[in-house]
């Protein structure tokens, strides 16, 4: 059996949804698992509702309202009846949005965010799974909450394995096409938990690996892995091969391509992971697999941006040791900052942070009480696997840089 998965911008309209549709015709969709995300930038317009039912209550009916608006003109291009049940089924997972936010007791953001946002893929499998069988494509829509089962951390749930493996094995029908969400769980309680952004992608690889799938090919709008994100880089080369190893340090310092979670359930079972465009099907794109480092060996880079850099050093000047740092990380924790960079001295000690949980105004009111504390806001954390003099260079020219740690195959330089 095979894993698909399709991202938001893959099926961001009815034009769109038209293309997957050729995808699967073109590679052939028998005995496959079709994993979708939400449609464009649907995550994005519910996590607004999310902000608007905690900051200004006044504004969530018109936060959802462009959300039912967005889906239905998608509807509308799709279905020529008006009265097809798909407009239905629609209608009644936006009434169960607005139900949640009007019951609902709990104070805890990251809880009421997973409960709100994972409609985004509820309503596009909804809707891909009804427009592929009104053309003739049968197949099964799953609930992938019913397969994929985790702990209760909100935003970030770490998956139970081996109640998702017998979930999927049950649930799951390999002789037929199925359709099913990206991002979502459910933990014990049957609410529903999100795996992290950009989460789709694992979730493919969770259910490729409880269903010992041959590959999984993830559709996107580039040939492939590239050497650089196109966006923030010129000349960027698609890398033909890369193996597990290096694919995961690459998704570990932040390539956007990959998430980074992806690659280990797919690594210890050695399922190919494929990275194709949804644009040109049938080119070659790039393949994830065995094998030792990338083809062609060029220099990757890769930027993360709106990071934190955080400086500290001992108010008395003793040196920073083992007990500081564990402390440190204890906070690191406890604030769900992830550390992306570290360097330290005897007295002093450097660390790039990810903000994406908000914690960090309680985070230096715990650290100026035994530290002295220079925080940058909003840098960017620049890394390049495989450098050579001429690509540090290029990243250099022009740029304050904070902060520069080296390696054998990687340079790390937070810039502002």
């Amino acid at each position: 059996m095979r894993v698909f998965k399709f991202g938001g911008a893959s099926v961001k309209d009815a034009d769109a949804v038209k293309n997957v549709v050729k995808v699967l015709q073109e590679v052939g969709y028998q005995d496959t698992l079709v994993v979708i995300s939400a449609m464009g930038k649907t995550t994005n317009a519910m996590e607004k509702v999310v902000e608007s039912y905690f900051n200004d209550k006044e504004e969530v009916n018109a936060s959802i309202q462009e959300v039912i608006d967005y889906h239905h003109g998608i509807l509308s291009d799709l279905f020529q009846n008006p009265n097809h049940p798909v407009f239905a089924k629609v209608k009644v997972l936006f009434e169960e949005v607005k139900g949640f936010l009007a019951w609902n007791k709990s104070p805890k953001y990251g809880f009421v965010y997973d409960q709100v946002v994972c409609y985004g893929e509820l309503l596009s499998t909804t809707i891909v799974s009804a427009y592929l069988n009104e053309i003739g494509i049968s197949n099964e829509w799953l609930d992938v909450r019913t397969l994929i089962k985790t702990d209760s951390t909100n935003r970030d749930a770490q998956v139970n394995w081996e109640r998702t493996q017998q979930e999927v094995v049950s649930l799951v029908d390999r002789s037929k096409l199925n359709i099913t969400q990206g991002f979502l769980g459910s933990d014990d309680n049957n609410f529903t938990t999100t795996l992290g952004r950009e989460g789709s992608d694992y979730s493919a690889a969770i259910l490729a690996y409880c269903l010992n799938a041959e590959s999984v090919t993830i559709w996107k709008d580039v040939p492939g892995v590239l050497n650089a994100d196109p966006r923030n880089f010129e000349n960027a080369q698609l890398l033909d091969k890369i193996s597990y190893r290096e694919a995961i340090e690459l998704a570990f310092y932040g390539a956007s391509v990959i998430h980074p979670k992806t690659l280990q359930p797919l690594q210890r079972k050695e399922i190919p992971l494929k990275v194709k465009s949804f644009l040109n099907p049938t080119d070659k794109g790039t393949t994830v697999g065995k094998g030792n480092g990338i083809e062609p060996k060029v220099p990757c880079f890769i930027v993360k941006k709106n990071q934190v850099l955080l400086k500290l050093s001992s108010l008395d000047f003793s040196f920073i040791v083992e007990d500081n740092i564990s402390e440190i990380f204890k906070l690191f924790h406890d604030h769900r900052l992830k550390v992306d960079m570290i360097q330290n001295s005897a007295i002093s000690f450097s660390v790039c942070l990810d903000n994406k949980f908000r914690g960090l105004p309680p985070l230096l009111e715990e650290l100026k009480r035994k530290f002295k504390v220079v925080c940058h806001e909003d840098v960017s954390l620049y890394t390049i696997r495989h450098f050579d003099d001429n690509s540090v260079k290029s990243l250099q020219n022009g740029k304050s840089v904070l902060v520069e740690q080296r390696g054998k195959e990687t340079v790390q330089l937070v810039v502002k």
